[in-house]
Formats: structure tokens, sequence, C-alpha cells
């Protein structure tokens, strides 16, 4: 069975270490108070219809899947300032492109680094983000959407990303 290589995340030094906080409270405190929450739902009986411990269970689980993933993203991150606006699509730019005829501005690159931005992500691996690495401006590009179709893209500015 062959295992794919990671995925190498580029992350500004705020994003990684916002990542890194959350990581240590999910793996200090945060497994602290889950398994409070599960011996206090224990103790009230029985376990096949006490939802209190269900949910907890739950819960537990969800903060697990988030340490594993945020341990992941963090082992094979590449951390640094923000690309250039050198008028290159690249991990870590804000690109505004005109999409299947309308404009569209989001940021190339981790879900992760937006934090609140508001920003819409698309990763470097997505169809679109995957077509458009390394377009520069003014170029026209197009993109298999999974309906099959093909969307031409047209990349109007490139700008790096602030944070």
């Amino acid at each position: 069975m062959a295992t794919e290589a990671p995925t190498v995340t580029w992350l500004t030094q705020q994003a990684h270490d916002r990542l890194a906080a959350e990581l240590e409270q999910l793996t200090g405190s945060g497994r602290t108070e889950i398994a409070k929450k599960i011996e206090q739902a224990r103790e009230e009986g029985d376990l096949k219809e006490n939802g209190g411990y269900h949910a907890a269970k739950e819960e537990q689980g969800k903060i697990e899947a988030r340490i594993r993933q945020l341990t992941l993203l963090l082992r094979h991150a590449q951390v640094g300032a923000a690309a250039a606006a050198d008028g290159h699509v690249a991990a870590g730019t804000v690109v505004t492109a005109t999409i299947a005829g309308a404009e569209n501005r989001f940021l190339l690159g981790s879900r992760e680094i937006a934090g609140d931005s508001g920003l819409d992500v698309y990763s470097e691996q997505s169809p679109l983000g995957a077509a458009i690495l390394g377009a520069s401006v003014g170029d026209t590009v197009s993109y298999t959407a999974p309906n099959g179709r093909a969307i031409s893209v047209r990349i109007e500015l490139v700008e790096s990303y602030t944070g």
C-alpha cells in the first residue's frame, strides 16, 4: 500500500502561531475538560441512554480529529512572508479573477491562513488553484469543474496577502 506524500502548506507566521496555540490548548486543557465531561456523564448511570455521555464522546472525537489535522498541517507547513505581488499567482497571494464572466477575489492557499479575514480561499491543489498557479495578470486559463464543464478564468490582479 503506497502512501501519498504530505502536502506542504504555506502559512504566515501569524497563522502558524495561531494554529500552534490552538493545538496547545486542545492537547492540554481541551483534553482535560472533555475527559471531565465524559467522567461526569458516566457517573449518571446507564450509558446506553445517556445523551450527555454520547455528546461528550462525540465532542472528544472532534477534538482528536482537529488535533490530528493541526499536527499534520504544522509538521508540513512552510512558514514565511507572503509571496511578493509580482503579477504572478502563487500560494499566499490574493487574486482578483473573472471566472465564467463574474469577478471574484480570493486567497490562494490554506483556509487556515485566512482566519477571520472573510476572504474566500482556494487551495493550490483545487482544480481552480492548480489552473491559475503561476499564471500572470492578463492571462486567461481554464479548468474543468467537477461537473465536467470547462470554466474560463482571466487573472485581473494579484496582490500580496497581508493577513
